[in-house]
């Protein structure tokens, strides 16, 4: 047995849970679900964590979890009781390294710090971790927050496979385009690392050589539609020998309309026709392995529907 740290929380760090390594040879699928989960809060008005993982367990039994949307310290957010939700979701997943990526780091009005984000939860083994803090171009009279993408390099029966999950800006399309591109840069610079390890790296302290996988998987609430031009920027071809992304989606319903992922059961929220916010993008070496990807449109746990890819 094998055991890893999570990220750090409010400056301190989640407890780890012990993570097995060894991978059963007959264990060939990954299995990851992403989630925005809206701080737990379901289309009754009620936040309740319970849920999300049984719902989240109820579509697959994931090797992976991305979950957008965490509050902690935000008692003003709807149904919320202001908790850590960053450390009660570990708590529910043992078994699984914990990863927390804040993007929202303010101090509350009644002292304290309070902290809005992403995590990821893998059973794998998590080998780098990177909290990339989005673009954020000031664009004045429209509503904003800091956003970030959550990356982890894990050692899957598959190979190394790079998770990012993210939750791009909504009120602003001038932030939303300045963070697709920071992410096709991410892309590409983790694709260059992954071409060799840095020299001199030593055996111990931040020198040493972690790998960076070069497959990658992107996903999570870009709060745009498949028709966008957010979606078609971040499918667009690099100007180097990077692998591009493709649409998980595309590759397993050709022809097919994205199933809708927003407005399914909160019709207080969004009135009009569900719609699709929600995407996994997957690098083009990874194509051959996607076998699977489907949307829940059973769970009213969020107002948001989990999203499950296959890869085997």
């Amino acid at each position: 047995m094998s055991a890893a740290r999570a990220g750090p929380l409010n400056g301190n760090w989640i407890p780890c849970q012990a993570v097995d390594a060894r991978i059963s040879p007959v264990a060939r699928n990954v299995r990851l679900v992403t989630w925005n989960i809206q701080w737990g809060r379901g289309a009754d008005g009620r936040v309740d964590l319970d849920r999300i993982v049984a719902h989240a367990r109820r579509l697959a039994d994931f090797d992976v979890l991305c979950l957008q949307e965490i509050a902690a310290a935000y008692p003003e957010l709807p149904g919320c009781d202001g908790s850590d939700q960053f450390q009660q979701l570990a708590d529910r997943l043992p078994g699984f390294t914990a990863i927390a990526g804040v993007a929202t780091d303010t101090p509350h009005p009644a002292g304290g710090r309070r902290s809005f984000g992403n995590m990821i939860f893998s059973r794998f083994p998590v080998l780098q971790v990177f909290r990339h803090l989005l673009p954020w171009p000031a664009d004045p009279g429209l509503p904003s927050m800091q956003r970030i993408a959550l990356e982890a390099t894990l050692d899957t029966p598959l190979g190394l496979i790079r998770v990012t999950t993210t939750h791009l800006e909504y009120y602003s399309s001038q932030q939303r385009a300045a963070q697709v591109e920071r992410l096709r840069e991410l892309h590409q610079e983790a694709v260059a690392h992954a071409a060799g390890l840095r020299p001199g790296a030593v055996a111990e302290g931040p020198f040493f050589a972690v790998p960076r996988a070069a497959a990658s998987i992107l996903t999570g609430d870009l709060n745009c539609r498949p028709e966008s031009a957010e979606r078609s920027r971040l499918l667009a071809a690099m100007d180097d020998a990077t692998p591009p992304y493709r649409d998980a989606w595309s590759i397993t319903h050709p022809g097919v309309p994205h199933a809708p992922t927003v407005g399914l059961y909160d019709k207080t929220q969004w009135p009009d026709p569900p719609f699709t916010f929600d995407f996994i993008f997957v690098s083009d070496d990874l194509t051959p392995r996607v076998k699977e990807m489907r949307v829940d449109a059973m769970s009213d746990a969020s107002d948001h529907q989990a999203v499950l890819l296959v890869l085997s």
